[in-house]
């Protein structure tokens, strides 16, 4: 493709929440966005000009959590080989988890971690690439407790703080585990917290004199308030976290990534009289109508689906995470803003994120109007990244 040239997009929802534009024309130079107008410039006139004068351009889409390694298959036995593979077997899954995320418009990605820190090296390795993939290498967890498949704990008479400051692997972020699982048969269901907040703000802090911040998973009341009175930078899944934690966070200006869609994978993949499917849908519902209330209070949320987790695919599982959110009240545009650029803020990638003069010219189109998001997203129509169409 020419360094300059132009695309006509029937409508553009741009990344800042603001209502969707109709008839723009984008210009492009060399990677970069030069105008978005009604009209083109006199200079810009050339026959490179695509026409999606039939479709929506959006900005290219930040999925702020996943797990490379992993590839959402339901067979246990896959599951099992994928979690535990060496990095030679993993090396070739991850590659492939990332063309699949670019086939559906995913341009940047947030890696939860693995056992053995493949995706870190992966990354490492391979050097520049069309979707950039920033990673947490391997998460940290408490002794005995949930978190082997992402991470490892510090060792005996080591505290958090100071097994991260030992580390030597360089991740781009310190994810922690700081809970346990949801109950698919107990509902609403809590464990206790694996660190203290004590533990946790000294590591948040550990962290933050290396320049990194601190991603935690956490479901329940306790464990949620201890990772956002600690100062981490967003708190992971959230499940049953309840109303005063919305708040905090609100307050505290932590990011929220709900990944409600593994609820909902997670019972399609069940036969229907499975009673762990009855106890999937009802933690979905649970975690919609708290979508919904953390938007009333003016909590940031970013979309996030935990691909890689039982029937969570990369990249066309994020779509479905979108609808959850506008199923919980979030218009077309505010769930772009949330996907888009409140996920690239969490990157750290200023780039991206937003359809604006002097970003990235990093973009997807989608058949139809906005009022056709984020179903359209099944088959986007094209992905540019830095102003060459990657997919058809």
């Amino acid at each position: 493709m020419n360094a300059n040239h132009s695309l006509k997009a029937g409508w553009i929802v741009d990344g800042t929440g603001d209502p969707a534009r109709k008839n723009i024309f984008i210009t492009i130079n060399k990677g970069r966005i030069s105008s978005l107008d009604t009209a083109l410039p006199l200079k810009a006139e050339s026959p490179a000009l695509l026409d999606y004068s039939g479709c929506t351009v959006i900005p290219g889409l930040v999925d702020a959590h996943v797990h490379l390694v992993m590839s959402g298959a339901v067979d246990p036995v896959i599951r099992e080989a994928q979690l535990f593979a060496s990095y030679e077997k993993a090396a070739p899954v991850i590659n492939r988890h990332l063309d699949e995320a670019l086939a559906s418009g995913v341009v940047a990605l947030r890696d939860g971690g693995d056992w053995g820190g493949h995706a870190l090296q992966f990354v490492r390795e391979a050097g520049p690439m069309p979707v950039i993939a920033k990673c947490a290498g391997k998460a940290w967890r408490a002794s005995k407790r949930y978190g082997k498949l992402v991470g490892r704990a510090p060792v005996e008479g080591q505290s958090l703080a100071e097994a991260l400051k030992n580390d030597d692997q360089s991740p781009d972020f310190i994810k922690v585990v700081g809970s346990g699982l949801n109950s698919l048969v107990e509902f609403g269901k809590q464990t206790p917290p694996q660190f203290s907040l004590e533990e946790l703000t000294e590591a948040v802090e550990a962290a933050r004199s290396m320049g990194l911040d601190v991603m935690v998973h956490a479901n329940g009341d306790e464990p949620v308030r201890i990772a956002v009175e600690a100062g981490c930078q967003s708190v992971e899944h959230g499940f049953f976290m309840g109303r005063e934690n919305l708040k905090r966070m609100a307050d505290k200006g932590t990011v929220w990534v709900p990944t409600a869609v593994t609820m909902e994978s997670y019972a399609q993949s069940l036969p229907m009289e499975d009673p762990q499917r009855d106890g999937a849908l009802r933690n979905l519902e649970a975690q919609v109508k708290l979508i919904s209330l953390a938007r009333e209070l003016g909590v940031t949320l970013a979309v996030g689906t935990d691909a890689g987790s039982t029937g969570v695919h990369h990249g066309r599982s994020l779509w479905r995470e979108m609808a959850l959110f506008m199923e919980a009240g979030f218009s077309v545009e505010e769930v772009i803003q949330a996907t888009c650029r409140t996920g690239a803020g969490l990157l750290e990638l200023p780039d991206l994120g937003v359809l604006e003069a002097g970003k990235e010219a990093t973009l997807v189109v989608v058949k139809g109007s906005p009022k056709d998001l984020p179903q359209s997203l099944k088959n986007p129509v094209a992905v540019i990244v830095r102003g060459e169409v990657q997919t058809p």
